[in-house]
């Protein structure tokens, strides 16, 4: 997400590095060098010239701090232009008190409209909500297959009326069902369908007068870019809009359709689809994505991810062992199996602040962890809850067992113990004598020098700093 966006942005900022002093003429060529930048990544024209100039007159008016360098004003100016131009944005669900709560679905054809209903069926049953799913697409083969399969996935029931052509009638008894069934939230799948198909928008139109739907939201595919904008903004002639749900978010490296559609149609960026699994939609906040973009990080996103993965009571057991020294694989397992329903390591680590850009081009693949998976899985019982006892001939059984080398079993135990060790001195210490014991171990080169590093296509580790005379002996 905004991959591209933020590597030049990056660059831009580093330019502007060492200068003494920010003046009119480096001001103005350093947002000449972002309005390319937006341009390439799809945004809209009239909104790219209109966000330079108000950072222009906003950076020129900026009084510089001693403290501050000129690059962290300009980038304080660009940050706050962005949440500017993305909010601001309301972004739950507003239920109403006499339920059902009543969301109608819009868009083209292949957006993941369907998709993005169980998503959102999801999302509200996560708050506490019985959401009803509407079998409303009747122009699309298997529409209604595919959305009973997805409601079968969450055991949400889906009010579906097979040879029925009207899609009007089909909602307008659905709501009715939904009473009766006392379902708090009515989620209608309606037809994919372009805004120059005066015949298709008609039916949407009716369906809505139909069923008086208390939010009515707007499915685009981000990789479409500015095509998405303009799509926003005839659909909103149509159905006044409440806002647009973006979809494959995750594959959109450029981000122009997040950045524009605020500004040209008016209406709020609601949801992002982040991948496919029917978790995978997330509540879009200007001020976390503005970080993300200008590689602040998104804690706030990171610390909700992990209370949702983690649980709280394995968390505390896993905290007592380590504090005993007892902390086993079976236990580390454990807590990278969690790490990892976070997301890709390398978004997950993105989210952290100043880690975003050392990350970009760093190829960070899930072998490697599968490979640590695969070892521990290769371990006796007994093995992962002591693993002082895998001495050689274990580890050639379990290196059989994974398929990997001897080396790589004898690495990560090595490691394991190493950091079990660590993590038994830490925990009996001040938050103040962890920091320092970090860095002390950081300057001798401890933490860089034992971690390994796996060969591209290759199980073999490549450690640093191996013996000089066992490098003479095997010449």
């Amino acid at each position: 997400m905004f991959d591209v966006l933020s590597d030049k942005l990056g660059a831009v900022f580093q330019s502007l590095r060492g200068r003494g002093r920010i003046s009119e003429d480096n001001v103005r060529d350093a947002l000449r060098q972002i309005r390319t930048a937006l341009l390439e990544a799809d945004v809209n024209i009239e909104v790219a010239r209109e966000f330079c100039d108000e950072c222009v007159q906003k950076a020129l008016g900026q009084r510089v701090i001693e403290t501050l360098r000129p690059e962290q004003v300009i980038v304080k100016v660009v940050h706050d232009e962005l949440v500017r131009l993305m909010g601001p944005v309301e972004t739950h669900i507003p239920f109403v008190s006499d339920p059902p709560t009543i969301v109608l679905m819009a868009g083209l054809q292949g957006s993941g409209k369907t998709t993005t209903c169980a998503k959102l069926a999801r999302y509200c049953m996560k708050r506490g909500k019985k959401p009803l799913l509407v079998a409303a697409d009747l122009k699309r083969p298997a529409a209604i297959d595919q959305l009973e399969v997805l409601g079968g996935q969450l055991d949400v029931p889906v009010h579906a009326e097979r040879g029925h052509r009207n899609a009007v009638k089909v909602c307008r008894n659905a709501v009715r069902e939904s009473r009766k069934l006392d379902r708090d939230v009515v989620i209608l799948d309606t037809a994919g369908r372009l805004a120059i198909d005066e015949e298709m928008m008609t039916e949407i139109s009716q369906v809505a007068n139909a069923t008086q739907p208390h939010q009515i939201y707007l499915v685009l595919d981000a990789m479409t870019g500015q095509d998405a904008v303009n799509t926003a903004k005839a659909f909103d002639e149509r159905l006044e809009l409440d806002g647009v749900i973006l979809t494959k978010f995750d594959s959109d490296t450029r981000g122009g359709a997040a950045l524009s559609v605020k500004a040209v149609t008016g209406k709020p960026l609601k949801f992002i689809g982040v991948g496919e699994k029917l978790d995978a939609i997330e509540e879009f906040h200007p001020e976390r994505t503005a970080g993300r973009i200008l590689g602040m990080g998104d804690v706030l996103t990171l610390v909700e991810k992990a209370q949702q993965t983690f649980d709280t009571e394995q968390a505390a057991k896993a905290q007592e062992k380590m504090a005993k020294g007892a902390f086993g694989f079976d236990d580390f397992l454990g807590q990278l199996e969690s790490f990892r329903k976070m997301g890709p390591m390398k978004q997950v680590l993105k989210m952290l602040p100043g880690v975003g850009g050392a990350v970009g081009g760093m190829d960070m693949p899930e072998e490697d962890l599968n490979r640590i998976r695969g070892i521990i899985h290769s371990m006796t019982p007994r093995e992962r809850r002591n693993p002082d006892t895998i001495e050689a001939s274990r580890r050639r059984r379990i290196a059989r067992g994974a398929g990997v080398e001897q080396q790589d079993v004898s690495g990560l135990v090595k490691q394991f113990t190493q950091m079990r060790g660590l993590m038994k001195q830490m925990a009996g210490m001040g938050f103040g004598q962890r920091i320092k014991m970090t860095q002390q171990l950081a300057k001798m080169g401890a933490l860089e020098g034992n971690m390994p590093r796996m060969k591209k296509g290759s199980t073999k580790y490549n450690p640093r700093g191996r013996d000089k005379k066992k490098r003479r002996r095997r010449r």
